[in-house]
């Protein structure tokens, strides 16, 4: 579920390009938590939470939309830095938060889990050892994804000039806008 990239692969990247990998990473992490809340959510067969969640989905998507929207803008008007220098441990803990609240602000993401667990018969048995397993699995192989994504793409960062970062930057900026975009146009 994590491996394709849209906004949160997107600001992985830009956050490994600008501030390093372990900025990278860390974002990624805060996606990956938030997969395996809704993971938990979906394999334990809490239906009424899902529920309550899908029924205040507009308003989710909305506050989503306007996060995006305001990254992307943040991001587009960013200064890159001089020297690639290892982000510091004062950032880490927004970095994880924001993918965090990013990712649940999608509530589409509810249904993936609901979908792909009821397919494979986990949460449907009652069995709580299988789900939390299950769960585990999907955090890890989350986390996974987000450590190869952010050391791939710091192995290009040397490579990287500060005139190139603020294009990457403007880019990425603008595709999360972009995102940003079609999570409002879904909502007419």
């Amino acid at each position: 579920m994590a491996a394709p990239v849209g906004p949160i692969g997107v600001l992985c990247i830009q956050r490994t390009l600008s501030r390093g990998r372990r900025a990278g990473f860390v974002s990624g992490l805060g996606a990956a938590t938030a997969d395996g809340v809704y993971g938990l959510v979906a394999g334990l067969g809490l239906t009424a939470v899902s529920s309550v969640l899908v029924s205040f989905q507009t308003g989710i998507r909305v506050v989503g939309g306007l996060f995006l929207l305001y990254l992307g803008i943040q991001t587009v008007t960013a200064k890159p830095a001089e020297t690639a220098a290892e982000s510091a441990g004062d950032g880490l803990l927004s970095d994880y938060a924001s993918t965090f609240v990013l990712t649940l602000t999608n509530p589409v993401t509810i249904l993936a889990f609901v979908g792909i667990f009821a397919g494979v018969g986990v949460g449907v048995s009652g069995a709580y050892r299988d789900a939390l397993v299950f769960v585990g699995g999907v955090v890890l192989g989350s986390a996974a994804w987000w450590l190869t994504l952010s050391t791939g793409v710091s192995l290009f960062r040397s490579r990287v000039t500060p005139d190139v970062l603020r294009r990457v930057n403007q880019l990425a900026g603008a595709i999360l806008v972009g995102f940003a975009v079609v999570v409002f146009a879904s909502l007419v």
